[in-house]
């Protein structure tokens, strides 16, 4: 039949090939080009989200979060030390220790920025560890810097006594 056709041969060839171009186009080419085109402007897409500096909810999570270190380490200046001191001993009388020792504070231990204040605490360990817990959680009285366990021993005429102390370091900002 195809011979009684008065058609070339070679343009027969070129309309079987176009007719298989368009039938593989839209086959499988079709999907592969728009599948590439989605992930390209995914990908664009992506690299925007990725800089976080222009997410207003990441930056407001951001804020919230260094308002509370700040607020941990923010004490009012005026009243601080009297404040702070009178907070820290009713922790420590609930525990049954001992505010024994609040130096003078040291201009060494300061800068314009802060100022660290050195407190001894004598009691058992566990209760010395309760009141170390309870500071670090309070707000408002400055962050725990240092912590150091000693044990002193006093000699009275009959015996020996053992002490343990806790010295602490606050830090606060003026």
């Amino acid at each position: 039949m195809l011979k009684k056709i008065p058609i070339k041969k070679a343009y027969l060839l070129a309309a079987a090939s176009i007719l298989f171009l368009v039938v593989s186009y839209e086959l499988a080419f079709r999907q592969t080009i728009a599948a590439f085109q989605l992930h390209q402007e995914l990908k664009a897409q992506l690299t925007q989200g990725a800089d976080l500096s222009i997410q207003p909810a990441y930056l407001l999570r951001k804020d919230h979060n260094l308002n509370q270190l700040l607020a941990r380490y923010r004490t009012d200046t005026t009243a601080s030390r009297s404040g702070n001191l009178g907070t820290i001993s009713q922790l420590a009388e609930k525990e049954n220790v001992r505010l024994s020792e609040v130096p003078q504070q040291d201009p060494l231990y300061g800068t314009a920025q802060y100022s660290l204040q050195k407190l001894s605490f004598e009691g058992s360990f566990f209760a010395l560890t309760t009141v170390l817990s309870k500071l670090q959680n309070s707000t408002g009285i400055g962050m725990i810097r240092s912590v150091n366990y000693k044990i002193t021993l006093l000699k009275n005429s009959s015996a020996t006594e053992k002490k343990l102390i806790l010295e602490l370091y606050l830090e606060n900002t003026q």
